[in-house]
């Protein structure tokens, strides 16, 4: 009797074609997967909210023109069945392949801007830097920084959040509001300020601590000076000498929007409550936002007799201290030989 079929031959012939056809096949959807792709022209952001479905989010992928087909991401979720795909706003600005994206959004590769405030920036500074980022402007965070309410537990006097704002790097995202950038740096002050005092007794008042910090930020760019000149207006203080401090008055005429850059006598006549050359003691707040350096010379200021300083004028930033005026005349006279000597270099 003839029996049908194949043999052990056509066995292995199938089970070849069958091999091919698979490795065909899985070729294909690396290609579709693997290729890299570009439907849009311009910069693209898409932001995924927290439970954003896989299917929801290749649909918006590839109505953006990210990818070729919402199949293709599909796929390459069938290939890694277990990732876990992050939340946040994507920016697309260059080729890629369905892959690529996919990993992306595993990864968690979210759009940012980082953003530096240097020490010493005034809510004026702070405002003029993240309009320049273009997500948050100038007046609405001028606005925020005029909420004290966020403060005003630990600083019941603060009539702004200036010297509350703490000097850092912080990261934002394009929905990143000015309210939420003020919280951020005023919680990142309290962690600041937590680390300093804790083991103080008593703790020292705030309100005086930041504002004479913030004066010590002004006058010196020399971190090793700064207990220094925290000193000078501490002795002030203790006898009731006029803090005469430069960029007190500055500030007296940025808040009032007279300030060109130049200290003229105007600015040191007037009445305003900011200007130490009238009005003895600390000014009525902070005039910037000090890093830790200032805020821990202002916490234990040097223990020395000085009542003056003045620049070395070399070009160095740093000062020379005396005790009397007489010193502080020498000193005054050195600034003068030091400048004198640069413009003649030139």
């Amino acid at each position: 009797m003839k029996r049908s079929g194949c043999g052990l031959g056509c066995l292995l012939r199938s089970i070849l074609i069958l091999i091919v056809l698979g490795g065909l096949a899985a070729a294909g959807v690396a290609a579709l997967v693997l290729t890299p792709y570009q439907g849009f022209k311009d910069t693209v952001y898409l932001d995924f909210p927290m439970g954003t479905s896989t299917g929801k989010m290749a649909e918006e992928l590839a109505r953006a023109g990210v990818i070729r087909s919402k199949w293709q991401f599909l796929a390459v979720r069938g290939i890694h069945p277990g990732a876990r795909l992050q939340a946040g706003e994507y920016a697309f600005t260059k080729p890629a392949s369905a892959y690529n994206v996919f990993d992306r959004i595993v990864r968690g590769d979210v759009f940012y801007v980082e953003v530096t405030i240097p020490e010493g920036s005034n809510i004026f500074d702070i405002a003029n830097i993240l309009n320049g980022t273009g997500i948050i402007k100038s007046a609405d965070f001028l606005k925020a920084a005029a909420d004290v309410t966020i403060i005003r537990d630990l600083d019941p006097k603060a009539t702004t959040l200036e010297g509350y704002l703490f000097p850092s790097t912080y990261r934002m995202v394009r929905s990143t509001t000015a309210s939420q950038m003020a919280h951020r740096m005023t919680d990142q002050f309290r962690k600041e300020w937590k680390a300093m005092t804790e083991t103080l007794t008593p703790p020292p008042d705030v309100h005086d601590i930041v504002t004479l910090a913030s004066l010590v930020e002004k006058e010196t760019g020399v971190p090793q000076e700064r207990p220094a000149v925290a000193s000078v207006y501490a002795n002030r203080l203790r006898i009731g000498m006029k803090l005469d401090c430069d960029p007190t008055t500055i500030y007296a005429a940025m808040i009032e929007d007279r300030y060109r850059g130049t200290i003229h006598q105007s600015d040191l006549a007037s009445k305003n409550a900011y200007n130490t050359y009238q009005h003895p003691g600390l000014p009525p707040g902070p005039i910037a936002n000090p890093g830790s350096a200032s805020l821990k010379a202002a916490i234990s200021p040097l223990e020395t007799n000085y009542l003056y300083f003045v620049a070395k004028g070399d070009g160095s930033g740093s000062h020379r201290f005396s005790a009397d005026y007489a010193g502080h005349l020498q000193n005054v006279e050195a600034y003068r030989r030091g400048q004198s000597k640069a413009g003649t270099s030139r």
